[in-house]
């Protein structure tokens, strides 16, 4: 969270690092200007403009100080507190500018709510309308040639911007429902899929047999771990199984791997590849695309947009999805990320011995909307251990039933996938899509989750660039892995 700097300390704290002392002056004297939330009054569209030069004026004079820094690693006490002291002053500047004017912000964007842009979409086009408010590509791409432990966190500007956005009903409502539209890619492809029955996205296979559409992670030289990469094929596998008229049910399934341990086995999935995070190579875009998009889409299905490509929201009425029921098919283990599917899946079915984990606290990050989910299913004190303290769900034992529903040696789960499904196709499916929306209404209702994303959005953006983070990645994974190449 953004800590206040009094301001009696700004110019001090700074100033101990030995930083010009024009230029902090100059930086700390244009801090409250504009006061953009004085009086707590709306501005006006009208001053977006002048208002987004002055802020911009203000990141680029912190900016320009933080480059006079050595890398984040490798500088003294002095030089950290005057680093921390920076990126919280800006963070509290952008945060006051998104919340006075996130209406007009959103407005522009979307040309008065006439255009459905998703989160990246919107990320670069707000970099746009605010240079240096808002991180480029082109920003994000130089500070990514750093390690995670040397990031000063750019992408926390776009947090607070994304928390923001989701904290107003309206503007949070239309941008979770533009996450919900198939992608372009899937509608491209969708013709290819119900002519030949399968398509190769590379980290990503989807099949159609029988009534089921099968969708297999195939990262195969990182346990099936998500990433970047990874994400926008498990997207576009998610709207061909969701679009495709002849399927009636999703299945999702990790893919034989290379590793040495488990080499040829099925694995579900190693959750987010750390090695990417630790490596400065993980974008922050990834948390919030991923569980509005992909993970949403699971749970919530595909929005029906106008010819004009518009979407007609209407809040006080039923969800209007075409979504289908999914079974997830754990072998071997779900461990983070891959934990956090099975919470959107309609059943479960896993192989005798496998474990399902969320290591958030090991990692130093939010783990998705399990914090959300997996309290419905364990009830909140076994949530709470699971995040915060370590616990593993072994599935053979009775505490795993709650997230679980069958377990099956390993020879025998192709054909209890097969049972499940026929089963589940077995009587039709206008009411599999009732029921999912009907047990939503209590479990979790849109807006539920749109204040639950400003919240992560938020928190994970402070998380995703923490010193804590990149320390825990080195003790828990990074020597983990060393230890390991030692070994072979």
């Amino acid at each position: 969270m953004i800590e206040i700097i009094p301001e009696q300390e700004r110019v001090s704290r700074i100033l101990g690092a030995g930083l010009p002392e024009s230029a902090v002056l100059a930086f700390v004297r244009d801090l409250d200007s504009p006061r953009v939330d004085a009086g707590g009054t709306s501005p006006r569209a009208a001053t977006l403009g002048r208002d987004s030069q002055r802020v911009g004026l203000t990141c680029r004079q912190g900016r320009d100080l933080l480059t006079l820094l050595p890398p984040k690693s490798r500088r003294n006490a002095a030089e950290k507190i005057a680093g921390h002291a920076l990126v919280h002053l800006l963070a509290d500047t952008v945060w006051r500018f998104f919340r006075a004017y996130r209406n007009p912000i959103y407005d522009a964007l979307t040309e008065g709510r006439r255009r459905t842009l998703r989160v990246e979409d919107l990320a670069w086009r707000a970099a746009e309308l605010l240079p240096h408010v808002m991180p480029s590509r082109t920003d994000l791409a130089r500070e990514s040639q750093s390690m995670q432990m040397d990031k000063d966190g750019m992408e926390i500007h776009q947090g607070l911007f994304f928390a923001q956005m989701l904290s107003d009903a309206d503007i949070g409502r239309h941008l979770c429902m533009a996450m919900l539209k198939p992608l372009p890619e899937a509608i491209e492809r969708l013709p290819e899929f119900t002519t030949k029955g399968a398509v190769n996205l590379g980290l990503v296979r989807v099949a159609a047999k029988g009534d089921a559409g099968y969708l297999y992670f195939c990262n195969t030289r990182t346990l099936n771990a998500e990433d970047d990469d990874s994400l926008v094929a498990q997207e576009i596998a998610c709207d061909l199984i969701l679009l495709h008229p002849g399927l009636r049910m999703g299945v999702l399934r990790g893919g034989p791997v290379e590793h040495a341990k488990h080499k040829d086995r099925r694995v579900f999935s190693a959750g987010i590849n750390l090695t990417r995070i630790y490596q400065g190579k993980q974008s922050y875009l990834f948390y919030l695309t991923r569980d509005m998009g992909l993970v949403n889409k699971l749970y919530r299905g595909l929005v029906p947009v106008n010819r004009d490509g518009t979407l007609d929201i209407h809040p006080d009425e039923p969800e209007s999805t075409l979504e289908k029921p999914w079974l997830g098919v754990v072998d071997a283990f779900a461990i983070g990320g891959g934990c956090q599917l099975l919470l959107v899946m309609d059943y479960v079915i896993a192989e005798s011995g496998a474990y399902l984990s969320l290591p958030a606290r090991k990692e130093g990050i939010i783990p998705g909307c399990a914090n959300l989910r997996l309290p419905r299913f364990t009830g909140e004190r076994l949530a709470r251990e699971a995040i915060m303290f370590d616990k593993t769900f072994r599935v053979d034992e009775q505490e795993a039933r709650t997230l679980v529903n069958e377990v099956h040696e390993r020879d025998a789960l192709d054909a209890a996938v097969e049972r499940c499904v026929a089963n589940a196709v077995d009587s039709g499916m206008v009411s599999a899509g009732g029921n999912r929306k009907a047990v939503r209404v209590q479990s979790e209702p849109l807006d539920t989750f749109r204040c639950y994303m400003a919240a992560y959005a938020y928190e994970q953006a402070f998380c995703h660039v923490s010193e804590q983070l990149a320390y825990n990645l080195e003790r828990h994974w990074i020597a983990r892995q060393r230890r390991s190449s030692a070994a072979q």
